[in-house]
């Protein structure tokens, strides 16, 4: 009887196809100019991903740091692998100013951040949609149609998936609080309202519609 095939490990899966797809985009969007990092997956409540530096060090050589770029699988379900990847560069641009340009104080996004973005394909949005200040404290992004990362990403994807592992912990709260009530944002002064999901909520203070909170994925450096 033939011995039935091995089955892969899913570590075995996700973690070298996020290597692989760092290394994908670090020389197609970044020239190869990004060091080697420790990608992780992190469930971090708000956040779609972060960027640490110099979080970890080699148990056996304390001088040796590394930093840490970290991806939160409870965001999967909700995205598509290309939404994934963008914010696994998301968080490569963080990494790309550590290096090379001047880093701000922790978990601002400043100006030379939101152009190295743009450059390479991801338009910086705190809404997470046009019109969006580019610069924050916490801040998320839109992929820029027929841009850089956009091209890079089909590429990739057409040769070379990764295999991606949604949380499911939160499937039953999930589930409850979108059958109640969705918080809902003004992109333009913060307020804050609560409705049915679907509903059209407009501010009465900047009468700018309002944003449901699932459309507006976040990242927070750590």
């Amino acid at each position: 009887m033939p011995r039935a095939k091995r089955q892969q490990p899913p570590t075995n899966e996700t973690y070298p196809d996020l290597q692989r797809a760092f290394d994908w985009f670090n020389t197609q969007l970044f020239s190869g100019a990004l060091p080697p990092v420790l990608i992780t997956l992190q469930r971090k409540k708000g956040a779609g991903g972060y960027f640490s530096p110099e979080r970890f060090t080699h148990t056996e050589n304390a001088g040796k740091h590394v930093h840490e770029i970290a991806l939160n699988p409870q965001h999967f379900r909700a995205q598509t692998t290309t939404d994934v990847l963008a914010i696994l560069v998301h968080e490569m641009t963080h990494l790309w100013q550590q290096h090379h340009g001047t880093p701000p104080r922790r978990c601002y996004h400043n100006h030379e951040w939101a152009r190295k973005m743009i450059a390479v394909g991801l338009h910086p949005s705190d809404t997470g949609n046009p019109g969006g200040k580019i610069v924050g404290q916490r801040m998320t992004h839109y992929i820029i149609p027929d841009g850089p990362f956009a091209k890079a990403c089909a590429r990739l994807l057409a040769t070379s998936p990764p295999a991606l592992y949604a949380d499911r912990a939160e499937e039953p709260a999930a589930e409850k609080k979108r059958a109640s009530k969705t918080k809902y944002t003004c992109p333009g002064c913060g307020l804050n309202a609560w409705a049915k999901p679907g509903a059209k909520l407009v501010c009465g203070e900047c009468d700018s519609p309002m944003i449901p909170e699932e459309s507006q994925p976040t990242e927070e450096d750590d």
